[in-house]
């Protein structure tokens, strides 16, 4: 098979300079790629510069965000979270870094960081915390992954197995088969597919980090002590709306006894720091007033990751009840409709969701989906076109152009986007099926 005709040269470029660094690397030129840990002064892997940090971060972040239903709609919270965070940011070793503080729709538990300073906060995370030591010391310890450059070195540990893994073979595909991609995938990103997976430890380093950040700051050392109690019990209750952050973070007994010992030890005199428990509850209460249908949909989202669709469903109608104009509860339903084949039901939680949140675009892709199955295709291309104005990038997009393009009849503006599509993406079905469209229509000798 030639994959020449659609590899854009300048990915070929940058592949090869890549591969040349890695090379070197496995050749005994492992100084080349090591830099100094800004914390520790340490030696560590490094194969990207400060300026590639911010660049993955801000070219990667956003499809994060999305995934994760958007930044909150409200004002007053994300600014309360910015302060919060630049405050502690000051204090760290890394102040000059372009960071961002902001909570995320997500109803599931967590909370993370890119590399060039851009940090979320999930709704569900912030429903369990009591105060805003915990919040501080929650923004430390992702600050500390950033500071020490953890997911940096993590995505350079693992650059050359994504070089490998992008290289697959192409087969033949049937259209029933991409279809079924479109509804599993539902935008290709999974909840934390973009976030580096940190080792015991980083988590290790974080945590220290995290203490200290928040101390100089003014905060209790029994903020992050409340933190890793929230963490540890709900590790132990085998919380599924905290798979994902225990996937990234692994959490144990000895990070919630060594915070214990440094809030009793070196941080004695910080026990005695505010908390600041009323100010926490005055600006999340938008928040934690939706507890309930946060934790509908969480349960909600445990049901559709088993398949048990009509059991998610239930859940996502509870979310609703008490949210009907919830953006992430609407995304939710049109997902689970979605999956049971229910285009036209998925296609009105789509539009609403569309209407609450203009500015988000999960809810275009979700519409988009939902026309595409009833043939909608002039009104899908209208809704990917939306998307993509909103969050460029997304390669699975050009996909479904290229299927909207053809079931239009327009084959020409079909395999321009598929050729697109497979610039960038050589495995799964949608992938084959692409292929095989273009080889049988002669673009592809």
């Amino acid at each position: 098979m030639t994959t020449e005709f659609y590899t854009p040269q300048a990915l070929c470029a940058m592949t090869r300079r890549r591969f040349l660094q890695l090379a070197a690397l496995s050749t005994g030129g492992l100084l080349a790629g090591c830099a100094a840990n800004p914390v520790t002064g340490r030696s560590q892997l490094m194969l990207m510069s400060r300026e590639e940090e911010i660049q993955i971060d801000q070219t990667q972040s956003p499809f994060q965000f999305s995934t994760d239903y958007g930044k909150v709609q409200n004002n007053a919270l994300n600014a309360y979270l910015n302060r919060t965070g630049k405050a502690l940011a000051a204090k760290s070793h890394r102040p000059t870094m372009p960071y961002n503080f902001q909570a995320v729709n997500a109803p599931y538990i967590n909370a993370y960081a890119f590399p060039g300073g851009s940090i979320a906060v999930s709704r569900g995370i912030l429903v369990k915390m009591e105060n805003e030591a915990e919040l501080a010391a929650l923004l430390g310890h992702e600050l500390g992954h950033v500071n020490a450059r953890h997911t940096a070195q993590q995505m350079s540990k693992g650059t050359l197995t994504q070089l490998l893994l992008s290289v697959g073979s192409i087969a033949a595909a049937t259209q029933g088969q991409a279809w079924g991609d479109l509804a599993a995938n539902l935008g290709g990103l999974g909840a934390g597919m973009l976030l580096a997976s940190y080792s015991r430890e980083n988590e290790r380093e974080a945590d220290a980090l995290g203490m200290e950040y928040a101390v100089k700051a003014g905060y209790s050392s029994e903020g992050m002590v409340g933190l890793m109690d929230i963490l540890n019990n709900l590790n132990k209750g085998h919380s599924s709306s905290a798979a994902v952050l225990f996937s990234t973070h692994p959490m144990s007994s000895e990070r919630y006894n060594t915070a214990v010992q440094s809030a009793r030890g070196a941080y004695a005199a910080a026990r005695s720091l505010p908390l600041y428990r009323e100010r926490y509850m005055d600006h999340t209460a938008p928040v934690r007033a939706l507890a309930p249908a946060i934790e509908a949909m969480q349960k909600g989202e445990e049901a559709m990751a088993r398949k048990q669709y009509a059991a998610a469903e239930t859940r996502f109608k509870q979310a609703l009840k008490q949210a009907s104009n919830d953006y992430a509860a609407n995304v939710m339903m049109a997902k689970c409709l979605t999956a049971q084949k229910r285009p036209q039901e998925a296609e009105r939680y789509a539009e609403k969701a569309k209407q609450i949140y203009p500015a988000e675009a999960q809810g275009y892709h979700l519409s988009s989906i939902s026309k595409l199955q009833q043939d909608k295709f002039n009104r899908a291309l209208a809704d990917l076109n939306a998307y993509e104005r909103i969050l460029p990038g997304n390669p699975g997009t050009k996909f479904m152009k290229g299927l909207a393009n053809e079931g239009l009849g327009n084959r020409a503006q079909a395999a321009q986007f598929y050729h697109q599509y497979l610039s960038v993406v050589q495995q799964g079905s949608q992938a084959q099926y692409a292929y095989k469209r273009l080889k049988k229509w002669g673009y592809i000798r």
